[in-house]
């Protein structure tokens, strides 16, 4: 039996407030580090999504993983 990725990490997205600089956004669902990636995909075909924040502030991840708008939270885990 295979496996189905990306798994939903969360029914809500984590809000955060964050500093400038490059993040890794889990895309498979995997990482104990939610939202950002752990290197858990590896066992996947999926890879980590690249962020660049510019400006300091609250942004809200995706842990649902089935948004449309990644990595950021579009609302799809009110679907779920």
């Amino acid at each position: 039996m295979s496996e189905t990725f990306p798994k939903v990490a969360a029914k809500s997205p984590a809000v955060l407030d964050l500093e400038p600089g490059t993040y890794w956004w889990c895309s498979c669902g995997l990482s104990s580090k939610q939202p950002f990636c752990d290197g858990a995909h590896k066992v996947t075909s999926m890879t980590p999504m690249k962020v660049e924040i510019l400006e300091a502030g609250k942004k809200a991840f995706c842990q649902c993983k089935q948004t449309k708008t990644a990595p950021f939270c579009d609302g799809a885990h009110c679907d779920l």
